[in-house]
């Protein structure tokens, strides 16, 4: 199946998913274009509508029968702008906010029940997969904050993919890095004592942008592993709370110092460890996963 045809059924899908396609939403006599006016419309006390047709991309004749449907029904009033005559302003009257409230009921209790069949991990995959959608279609919106949890059944798979495909796009690293970092996962599954290792997931939106692990080294000595920040979400601070979680929970494990192993050319994350207290022990030339490097040992007391 080519993209536009992927496309396409997925578009198929998601309409009937939703109930789009039903003469009145949610079993109101609105219509999906409809309702989108009252929701757009109940942002704020009033709205012009030039600005409203440009957020929806309506045409202004489509959008004009929208609003005096609304209006005939008691639920929009339109005004002339106060700044400027020739321009139209419309509002919700208290019958039209009542509607709305109404449709945003009914529409969160709907989807609540579309997604009440999907666990945990489902989820937050077919959240992460929707704020996927809207990047790579130029939406920019996001929430701006973050969270971070333990890991859970399938992110260790995906801290090895995002690893192996990071360090061979951005540095052309080769499989062997992805190898070893299969094998640092793996150690950290088979042998994890919980009471002096554990590991983070950060995530933006409910999609996985980045990790870190904390690990025994020895019995005074912590080792920070892992650390990875999605592109994507780079900027945000991401990458020091991540090392900052890590430091907190090798002082409460009892730890006394904790340590780092790095290569020169990762200058960001080489910032991040300074910023944090981290000091250059020692370092030297390798070659390793297809580039002569020069490995460093980072570390600090705790």
């Amino acid at each position: 199946m080519t993209a536009v045809a992927t496309v396409r059924s997925f578009n198929r899908f998601y309409t009937r998913w939703v109930g789009a396609l039903a003469e009145g939403l949610l079993d109101s006599p609105w219509s999906l274009a409809e309702a989108r006016v009252l929701f757009e419309l109940a942002q704020a006390d009033a709205t012009e509508v030039v600005d409203l047709r440009e957020r929806l991309g309506l045409d202004a004749g489509y959008l004009s029968r929208i609003l005096a449907r609304l209006e005939g029904a008691g639920l929009v009033e339109r005004t002339r702008s106060a700044a400027d005559a020739r321009r139209s302003v419309a509002g919700l009257t208290a019958a039209g906010r009542a509607a709305f409230r109404e449709l945003d009921a009914r529409s969160a209790e709907q989807i609540g029940a579309l997604l009440d069949p999907l666990d945990g991990t489902d989820r937050r995959r077919l959240v992460g997969a929707m704020a996927t959608i809207r990047s790579l279609l130029g939406d920019g919106e996001r929430s701006g904050g973050f969270v971070l949890r333990p890991l859970e059944p399938g992110d260790h798979g995906w801290v090895v993919e995002r690893h192996g495909a990071l360090y061979a796009a951005e540095h052309g690293w080769d499989v062997s890095f992805e190898a070893l970092v299969a094998r640092i996962v793996a150690d950290y599954l088979d042998g994890r004592d919980p009471a002096r290792e554990t590991a983070w997931i950060a995530e933006v939106d409910g999609e996985r942008v980045g990790c870190v692990f904390c690990v025994r080294h020895d019995d005074e000595t912590a080792q920070l592993r892992l650390l990875l920040v999605d592109p994507r979400a780079r900027g945000a601070g991401i990458g020091a709370r991540l090392v900052d979680e890590c430091l907190r929970f090798a002082r409460r494990a009892g730890y006394r110092r904790i340590r780092l192993w790095t290569n020169d050319v990762l200058a960001a994350a080489r910032r991040i460890y300074q910023r944090a207290g981290f000091e250059l022990e020692a370092e030297e030339p390798h070659h390793s996963y297809g580039r002569d490097l020069v490995g460093q040992t980072w570390s600090r007391a705790l």
